[in-house]
């Protein structure tokens, strides 16, 4: 099997709320939330590819991001690299634009049953990182 590379957007705001979207019905773990962002294509690094799928997912032109971690996902029926981004400024309004549901919530908010299990370590960061005083 072929390892895919995903790069992966966690849109912050100032509030420390992140956007999300709904997988939709038919795709791989359908009905999870996850962050937006997609495969990298032959030609680009992670951050292009970002760059191009929350473009075309979310409608977002992306200003600044920092890599927050790489990891390694294997699922039964695919072995996934995910690259995360945390991205804190961009141009436009989020929104799902491939009819996805989306939503901001609230870091504490996260809740990782929602998630796909590959995404687990990275809330439990996020909790930690941006943990409210």
């Amino acid at each position: 099997m072929k390892r895919i590379e995903i790069a992966v957007g966690i849109i912050i705001n100032t509030e420390q709320a992140i956007f999300v979207t709904q997988r939709l019905k038919g795709s791989h773990l359908a009905g999870y939330w996850e962050f937006p962002g997609g495969k990298v294509e032959s030609g680009e690094d992670a951050k292009q590819a970002l760059r191009r799928e929350l473009q075309e997912e979310v409608g977002i032109e992306m200003t600044h991001s920092n890599l927050l971690t790489t990891l390694e996902y294997d699922y039964p029926d695919r072995q996934l690299t995910l690259h995360f981004f945390i991205v804190d400024s961009w141009k436009g309004q989020p929104e799902g634009r491939e009819g996805q549901v989306s939503r901001w919530i609230d870091v504490s908010q996260l809740n990782v049953a929602e998630f796909p299990e590959a995404n687990q370590p990275v809330i439990a960061e996020l909790k930690q990182r941006y943990r409210k005083a």
